[in-house]
């Protein structure tokens, strides 16, 4: 007796416990998001636009997976984004000298037919791993011992972030918004991969060595025409990345990207980069990177994230409390839309429960420790002299201001002294 195929799923989102899949625990996209204006199912081998064939798994975002092809190398399969490749080709078309300096380079695009929809197809230069993982591929840590506080070097740190903000500044300068500034948006530029053989590119399609997943199954059994046979394992580019003193960094991923005329209703930043006025407001400014750029200067000199926010039903109340403890009080315009503050605060603005969601009858509430953004640093240990660790402190506080009108534009904090000192 034959098989009958499954019913075409919903192109929507999955609600609640629904599932099509056995989970796949390796570090790869959720197989759910194979469905009709998800992503397209690509297999290693795969040849698209009769041109680009696929050879490895570079990585995957929330509308994208990128793969190195055969031909012009890097490819990323996204859904349809006008805004993105309105604004990519704005950027080649009024700085196509400068723009490949700061942001990666769009070569070619096409669209391509698959069972979940059409895909905008974008070819762009091929580029080594991101700022966040590039770090666990330094020589120091490998191998890694116990105990061992994994950070970019200080001079290394501070080229990357002069580096980015270079690039933030000729985006703004061209009126547009990065939109989702991260680490993970950063990317080391590589060595000439022209002269690599293409079997050192190659990535096995080996399930023992965790380079693909098993085969993609169904929960019901049957097959599945919007899901590839197996999930890649990102593999970045680390061994073809420079990480000598002349390496270079680029912006990537304009998926979130805006023009400063034409903001969008939602922005798809980071929970721990975002600015206040966004989490209260959902006000959409031309200040929101300058905001996750001060948050990276934090974050790369240090080695932790100044705000670390677990997904949680109150998240939002949990990043707010973080900024009255390690920034200041939120001023009164902030605080009046905080909504669920009584639970945390009270009338007269005193802090008196940090338990997230308010305090349960019967019990007492919470307190914790309120640990300043300084103390924070002082605590990490950065590998700098007390001079330069509170010029980096005051420039973070510059930045960092719940005013957007206040703070410094990425042009103007390129200015600033300690910047000024980077040799980038």
């Amino acid at each position: 007796m034959s098989i009958l195929s499954p019913p075409t799923p919903p192109s929507r989102a999955l609600m609640g416990d629904e599932r099509r899949f056995e989970p796949i625990s390796l570090p790869c996209e959720w197989v759910e998001d194979y469905r009709p204006g998800g992503y397209h199912p690509v297999i290693l081998g795969d040849v698209l636009n009769h041109q680009y064939k696929v050879i490895r798994k570079l990585g995957d975002g929330s509308y994208s997976t990128v793969w190195l092809a055969h031909d012009l190398k890097y490819l990323s399969d996204v859904s349809e984004s006008t805004t993105e490749l309105r604004i990519l080709r704005h950027i080649n078309q009024v700085a196509p000298v400068e723009g490949p300096h700061y942001t990666t380079q769009l070569l070619d695009e096409f669209g391509h037919h698959g069972p979940n929809g059409l895909h905008k197809c974008l070819v762009f230069e091929p580029m080594g791993p991101s700022v966040n993982t590039m770090v666990e591929e330094l020589p120091q840590f490998k191998p890694r011992m116990q105990d061992m506080k994994v950070r970019y070097p200080p001079k290394m740190a501070k080229r990357i972030l002069k580096q980015s903000l270079q690039g933030l500044a000729f985006l703004h300068e061209n009126g547009i918004a990065h939109g989702d500034f991260q680490p993970g948006n950063i990317l080391f530029s590589l060595d000439d991969l022209d002269s690599t053989a293409e079997h050192l590119l190659l990535q096995e399609k080996d399930v023992e060595v965790r380079s693909i997943s098993p085969s993609v199954q169904r929960l019901d059994g049957k097959p599945d025409k919007w899901a590839p046979q197996y999930l890649c394992v990102a593999q970045p580019l680390a061994p073809f990345t420079s990480n000598t003193e002349a390496f270079k960094v680029k912006l990537s991923d304009m998926g979130g990207a805006y023009f400063f005329t034409d903001p969008p209703t939602k922005i798809v930043t980071p929970v721990g980069l975002r600015a206040p006025e966004l989490i209260l407001k959902g006000v959409v400014n031309n200040t929101l990177d300058t905001w996750s750029f001060g948050c990276l200067v934090f974050e790369l000199i240090t080695g932790q994230p100044l705000f670390c926010i677990p997904w949680s039903d109150w998240e939002d109340d949990d990043h707010i409390l973080a900024l009255t403890a390690v920034l200041s009080p939120l001023p009164e315009e902030l605080f009046q839309h905080w909504k669920t503050s009584s639970l945390y605060f009270t009338p007269e603005r005193k802090l008196f429960n940090c338990q997230l969601g308010g305090v349960d009858p019967g019990e007492e509430p919470l307190m914790l420790e309120q640990t300043t953004m300084e103390d924070w640093f002082d605590q990490a240990g950065p590998d700098l002299g007390e001079e330069e660790a509170n010029k980096v402190k005051t420039l973070i506080r510059w930045i960092l201001q719940y005013d957007p009108a206040k703070r410094p534009s990425p042009a103007e904090i390129l200015s600033d002294r300690w910047f000024c000192a980077i040799d980038a």
